[in-house]
């Protein structure tokens, strides 16, 4: 097999600011040439050109919240902005991109496949999922440890460049996967990628996970899986309610599965049906693993169709740019950057 080089590894710590620092320093270069491509890639994906200056007026909406919400995170990202030699309004919109782009009912043949399991046996903790994006955005991914100063819980994530964080593992042993689900209003908030990082610098488990969620004003819909030796859920958010399902194994791909959500669900029909393909193919798969499945083994169920959505040649389409499978309890993010079937196994630690 072949794939992608190694993805870039950034550990940082220390105060917020000094955090940003370091990583837009050490990915200065490739952040200024993402941001130089069509506006970090919008204008290939987007059905109309856009230009910064039109976008400050909803970068500013989002930063206003954001700040109010997560002021540790706002002067990380100022670091951010210092360390990569970026202006302000450029760092702040690699943590609203995708708020940006919105939701548009189209067709699509994926946008992330993920499932948990909990417990401390030899099959658990752990989570695994596709990353299906548009955009080609592979070539951006990075990894990201986070040491805060004033405490002994360490993050690591897989991000893309600039972003403070996607989905990740923390040191007291709670991972964190998503999943688009679209639905209800799109609004200045807490980026649900930034509600991600906010969890694992705060939370040791799952139930504080689930309290720290409930507080934000969330931006957009999503459902998020979390897992860790005791609880394994996925939380669906839309406007501003929660739904929670738990069970020793969870499963989610991209349509609301609450009965409370379903009828509000503005996922197409195309969309829609590859979604419970997806959902099954998951659910027999990981019905079908051994109770001693380890990384591998997830990984080849992640690579099989439906589940791993191939390039089409299309950047404006999903495919999977990667797939991960987090090991909470030994602090492991195993990693297969671009198309899972193709590229080697990273492995990094805490």
């Amino acid at each position: 097999m072949s794939g992608p080089t190694a993805v870039p590894f950034v550990r940082a710590a220390g105060d917020p600011y000094t955090v940003g620092r370091t990583h837009g320093a050490a990915l200065g270069a490739s952040l200024r040439a993402f941001l130089g491509d069509s506006l970090a890639r919008l204008d290939k994906v987007l059905p109309a050109p856009v230009t910064l200056d039109g976008l400050r007026p909803s970068i500013a909406a989002h930063r206003r919240e954001i700040t109010a919400a997560l002021p540790d995170l706002a002067e990380e990202v100022a670091g951010l902005a210092a360390g990569a030699g970026i202006t302000e309004d450029e760092a702040w919109l690699l943590q609203v991109r995708r708020e940006i782009m919105g939701y548009r009912k189209v067709p699509t043949a994926g946008d992330c496949t993920t499932w948990a399991l909990a417990g401390s046996g030899p099959a658990g903790p752990v989570l695994a999922q596709t990353v299906d994006l548009n955009g080609d955005l592979d070539d951006v991914l990075s990894v990201l440890e986070v040491s805060r100063a004033g405490s002994s819980r360490r993050s690591l994530l897989l991000s893309f460049h600039g972003l403070l964080g996607y989905l990740g593992v923390n040191s007291d042993g709670l991972a964190v996967g998503l999943n688009l689900v679209l639905g209800g209003e799109w609004k200045p908030g807490v980026p649900p990628y930034l509600a991600i990082r906010h969890i694992l610098d705060e939370a040791g488990s799952v139930t504080q996970a689930l309290e720290l969620l409930a507080r934000l004003p969330l931006a957009s819909s999503r459902s998020l899986t979390l897992c860790d030796r005791e609880r394994a859920v996925w939380v669906e958010f839309l406007d501003k309610d929660l739904r929670v399902h738990e069970g020793e194994r969870t499963v989610h791909t991209n349509h609301f599965l609450h009965p409370d959500f379903a009828t509000a669900d503005e996922i197409n029909v195309f969309a829609r049906n590859s979604s419970v393909r997806r959902l099954r193919a998951a659910t027999d798969g990981l019905a079908a693993l051994g109770a001693d499945a380890g990384p591998e083994d997830h990984f080849a169920l992640l690579s099989r169709s439906p589940i791993r959505v191939p390039d089409r040649g299309d950047v404006r389409a999903e495919r999977t740019v990667a797939a991960v499978v987090l090991l909470p309890a030994e602090g492991r993010l195993h990693l297969r950057p671009g198309d899972p079937a193709l590229s080697r196994t990273q492995v990094f630690a805490l």
